[in-house]
């Protein structure tokens, strides 16, 4: 019976990267009610009611504000979600996402 040799493999170090994050910003527009704004920030992207009102008025007063930052998947399905659901309500809602 013939020896088998095993194969030798050398341990590289494993070096883990942290993703690109990217701010999703939302934008004022004329159209969209301020209730509903407070709703998706309650909804899609998880600020509590107090936080999404000052959000709101930031984005009211200011012409836009970041509502979150995440790593691009992330914000990518978020500023999606938000979109469809301005979409299903009739709303112009615009959201941009620029990398942090």
């Amino acid at each position: 019976m013939a020896k088998q040799q095993g194969a030798i493999k050398e341990r590289s170090e494993i070096v883990y990267k942290t993703p690109d994050m990217y701010r999703v910003r939302m934008h004022n527009d004329d159209f969209t009610t301020m209730d509903f704004v407070v709703m998706v920030l309650c909804l899609v992207f998880f600020k509590s009611e107090d936080d999404a009102v000052e959000l709101m008025l930031t984005i009211h007063c200011s012409g836009s504000a970041v509502v979150g930052i995440y790593p691009l998947d992330i914000a990518q399905s978020k500023a999606k979600k938000a979109k469809r659901l301005a979409l299903e309500n009739g709303f112009p809602l615009r959201i941009t996402i620029e990398k942090d």
